[in-house]
């Protein structure tokens, strides 16, 4: 994984990546939370999404940039179907005309290999719960950034907010007010709006569909 952060390719990963050099007892571990199913295990509402098309290709995104407390900080780079990219670009730049400020992707395209990385990275913060964990990040397979027929991205704001410590910090942003009002008409929904049952609100969390 280091190596890969350093290239900036870390969404890019696949298992074969991801179990090299653990020992058996670290490969088991991962292949017991690959069988998972959190639909029938868990009640998870959502549906199994599988994984990328054949020959999807993808653009890389660099030089992002947020300021927290006066400080600049680099974003990794990130990874979108490039028909994904072309229409976010393209909302983005009504959003500058608009409020003079754009969003920033935090994070775009993961393989299933990433997916589970990201999954089991955040187990600990959720006090190892697999349920807990599966509230906030996807089992692979389940996640819609591994799916670019319905792409999400969840977006941070140039300032660094992006709702993860504070949901309604996010909700408050005048980027997501016009989210609300303008980003159907660039062909993208709000995955998880809030007061739908047994889905946690995530208004940084939207997935890509064709133009209406």
């Amino acid at each position: 994984m280091p190596a890969r952060k350093a290239e900036g390719t870390a969404p890019l990963m696949t298992f074969d990546e991801l179990y090299s050099g653990l020992e058996p007892a670290g490969r088991r571990f991962l292949d017991r939370v690959r069988a998972v199913n959190p639909k029938k295990d868990f009640g998870f509402r959502g549906n199994y999404l599988g994984g990328p098309d054949e020959g999807v290709s993808f653009k890389r995104i660099e030089e992002q940039w947020i300021t927290k407390k006066g400080k600049s900080e680099k974003l990794d780079p990130q990874y979108l179907p490039e028909d994904v990219f072309e229409a976010f670009e393209k909302m983005m730049q009504a959003m500058e005309r608009d409020l003079g400020k754009r969003l920033l992707v935090e994070s775009g395209f993961r393989s299933h290999a990433y997916q589970l990385y990201t999954y089991l990275y955040y187990l600990p913060k959720h006090h190892y719960s697999l349920i807990e964990t599966g509230h906030w990040v996807a089992f692979p397979g389940w996640s819609e950034h591994g799916a670019p027929r319905r792409q999400a991205i969840d977006f941070i704001n140039q300032e660094g907010i992006n709702g993860e410590d504070n949901v309604e910090e996010f909700e408050r942003l005048p980027e997501y007010e016009w989210l609300q009002k303008n980003a159907n008409r660039f062909g993208f929904e709000l995955s998880y709006p809030r007061g739908k049952s047994g889905i946690t609100f995530e208004p940084w969390h939207w997935r890509y569909s064709q133009p209406r």
